[in-house]
């Protein structure tokens, strides 16, 4: 009996030091390692999302391709979307990908979400009818 007691706190006790030190352990693994690895392994950073678009903007969710400067200088919103805003920074963040194709990324999830082909602009499902 003793030495049941003894095993488990020794398990116990290697469990909740590698937990304590999960992050200095992760931060020694290859990248590729730790990109496949679940993100609820890792703490919630908690980042403020900026808020304007002049935040935005400078924060390098602008580019070329998306210019926030040129095309919302008469917006009377706030700023981009904190939801999607979060959830193209996870994909950036997930893939290692920058902001165009992160948003592209996520035009495609949602289309796919909405029962259409990405790359056709066609509905998936087989019985729509889409010519006459």
């Amino acid at each position: 009996m003793f030495d049941l007691l003894m095993w488990c706190v020794i398990i116990f006790g290697i469990g909740a030091v590698l937990y304590y030190k999960r992050f200095a352990i992760l931060a020694r693994l290859p990248p590729t390692v730790v990109m496949k690895l679940p993100s609820s392994w890792f703490a919630p950073e908690y980042t403020l999302l900026p808020n304007t678009f002049q935040e935005q903007a400078e924060q390098g969710y602008s580019t070329s391709a998306f210019d926030l400067a040129g095309n919302v200088s008469d917006d009377a919103r706030v700023g981009l979307d904190e939801e999607q805003l979060q959830e193209i920074r996870e994909i950036m963040r997930r893939k290692r990908v920058n902001f165009d194709e992160a948003r592209l990324i996520r035009q495609k999830m949602e289309m796919r979400r909405h029962g259409i082909d990405p790359d056709t602009g066609l509905p998936i499902d087989s019985k729509a009818i889409t010519r006459l």
